[in-house]
């Protein structure tokens, strides 16, 4: 891995902070003037744990890319700070050239690559001449690990969105930074190769301690990859953990419709399917099922195919819920039911 490195040479009053997370934000605010004043990112504390894969999660808008640039030192707080191993992350006050050190940043878009140039040439153009055997041998591990080592002597521009991704990333690679850092990543990546980057990625964090903290708005990218969750909303981090308990047991309704459509239920509404509670509860969508009743107080309201699977919306007149049927059944619109719920998650 890259030498751990210090703000000391950037920020000469700056004390090193013991005890605290890889990357350790406190009271972080991002707001951009304007005719109207934004706020980002509004005074939040966050931790994130090294050799782990951590995921920002959130609706658009929600200041999930602001975050990145904060923890990569493109943006300077306008309160708070962001520190790497204690030390404060310099900002484009304190570099020339904005951007830690030890950290490399994939964006959405493909800037950074030479669509002229070959792949191999792209990415091995990130390391010096001083060693050319080394240079050689360095550039074909890297484009071995994301799988474009057959895409060597291609030209970037003849490739596909995902294949480009796969370079921008072998280039933030080459240089083994310590953190790597990636904004929507997998936008480009048609649906059928998104997992096998996703387990390229993970492989690569397993076998070389790599610390990845990935942007994203799609639940479905990062459930499966993620050792944390980070969720993000209107600038604020709404919950954090693990993802299979969020999944199953949010902390907000917010996170709930966000990683799984939940059904959320006020009281009220909870009471129709016999259900006592005194709060909000939230009814992921696999744990609720249907039986026929010709004289059941609910019906099928509509059936929406998924592909694999159906979405079957039903309810009455006061209450509508979302359900997956897998495996499908033909089942009729406005057919009478009765609704079963397996489990369900209160606030």
């Amino acid at each position: 891995m890259a030498q751990q490195s210090n703000s000391c040479q950037y920020i000469f009053s700056d004390v090193q902070k013991p005890d605290l997370p890889l990357i350790h934000g406190e009271n972080v605010s991002s707001i951009f003037e304007g005719n109207v004043l934004v706020t980002a990112v509004n005074q939040i504390n966050f931790g994130i744990e090294e050799g782990k894969i951590t995921a920002i999660i959130g609706e658009s808008g929600s200041g999930k890319s602001t975050l990145l640039k904060l923890i990569y030192g493109l943006l300077e707080p306008n309160t708070g700070e962001v520190r790497y191993r204690g030390w404060l992350v310099p900002t484009r006050k304190d570099k020339l050239i904005p951007g830690h050190d030890a950290m490399k940043l994939v964006s959405q878009g493909f800037d950074d690559l030479n669509l002229y140039a070959k792949v191999w040439d792209n990415v091995a153009s990130q390391l010096s001449n001083t060693n050319l055997e080394l240079k050689a041998s360095r550039t074909q591990e890297v484009l071995e690990q994301l799988r474009i080592d057959h895409l060597a002597q291609k030209r970037v521009a003849d490739l596909s969105g995902g294949e480009k991704q796969r370079v921008a990333i072998s280039r933030a690679l080459i240089n083994d930074p310590e953190v790597l850092l990636m904004d929507e990543p997998f936008n480009q990546v048609d649906a059928a190769f998104r997992d096998e980057l996703q387990q390229d990625i993970q492989n690569i964090v397993a076998n070389t301690g790599l610390t990845v903290i990935l942007v994203s708005h799609d639940p479905s990218e990062v459930l499966a990859m993620s050792d944390y969750l980070l969720v993000m909303k209107a600038g604020e981090i709404a919950d954090f953990g693990n993802p299979k308990e969020l999944y199953s047991k949010p902390n907000t309704p917010y996170t709930a419709r966000l990683l799984s459509k939940s059904n959320i239920l006020a009281p009220h509404e909870a009471k129709i399917l016999g259900i006592e509670t005194e709060t909000l509860i939230s009814i992921l969508q696999e744990n609720v099922s249907f039986e026929e009743n010709s004289e059941g107080f609910f019906w099928i309201k509509d059936i929406k195919f998924r592909g694999s699977y159906n979405e079957v919306i039903l309810g009455n007149e006061d209450l509508t819920l979302h359900m997956i049927q897998f495996p499908k059944s033909v089942i009729k619109k406005n057919t009478r039911i009765n609704i079963l719920v397996s489990s369900y998650h209160p606030f």
